[in-house]
């Protein structure tokens, strides 16, 4: 089972990496839910990391449907990520109705090649997830992360499990929120072959600012995401 782990800063794509992680994904701001990294994050992580870097492509926090100016920009991140060795990008839009957007996730689609496209957790917020994934499969979409349109993916997992057998060979679900060691294993068991974890861990920092250190800083935790893989060697 390949481990993908969401990176939110440099130090958290390293950490991966060192503890046998197989691909990033990297954004900011996950109390946000991620956001768009930075310029300067991503080339600094593409020319330091060896396994690949998946970015997250979404111009702020809230919903998931867009201004054309806001799809403007998503565009233009996903041009730069082409330009400077990216492996994949992670992206989804909504439509008001709450379906997909089929028209702008088709542009985004064929925008991003060659790049790898995986459409994100916009999935968990549709009307309808089993029209969702077969509208995804016939764009061409060949990977969505979900959490079963749950908060975590384990509350979800029946729903994973069918839309699993509705993507067959040709779409992969790839479970994530809320993935821990105490879970991790029943993915696999039940046929995943892919799965999505910060491992992050709170840094205990020295208080000088309160007022502007409300939300604790994280990093993806080497020895959490090692004792994923031996959970999952051993499954």
């Amino acid at each position: 089972m390949l481990l993908e782990i969401c990176a939110n800063s440099y130090q958290s794509a390293i950490n991966a990496q060192n503890a046998g992680a197989n691909r990033i994904e990297l954004c900011s701001e996950l109390s946000l839910g991620g956001i768009t990294p930075s310029y300067g994050l991503i080339k600094q992580v593409i020319e330091n990391i060896s396994i690949p870097v998946f970015i997250l492509i979404r111009p702020r926090s809230g919903n998931f449907i867009y201004t054309d100016t806001e799809f403007e920009i998503i565009k233009k991140d996903i041009e730069f990520c082409k330009k400077v060795g990216c492996s994949g990008i992670v992206t989804g839009v909504l439509s008001e109705n709450g379906n997909i957007d089929i028209k702008r996730t088709k542009a985004l689609f064929e925008l991003a090649k060659p790049l790898d496209f995986t459409f994100h957790r916009a999935f968990d917020c549709v009307a309808n997830p089993e029209d969702s994934i077969k509208a995804l499969k016939e764009i061409g979409v060949k990977r969505i992360l979900s959490s079963g349109l749950k908060p975590t993916a384990i509350e979800g997992i029946e729903l994973l499990i069918k839309l699993k057998e509705i993507g067959g060979k040709n779409l992969n679900i790839m479970p994530g929120s809320g993935v821990n060691h105490s879970n991790i294993s029943i993915f696999k068991k039940k046929g995943f072959t892919e799965i999505h974890t910060s491992a992050s861990k709170v840094i205990q920092q020295k208080s000088f600012f309160p007022e502007f250190e409300t939300i604790p800083q994280t990093v993806s935790d080497p020895e959490t995401i090692k004792s994923l893989i031996k959970q999952l060697n051993n499954a």
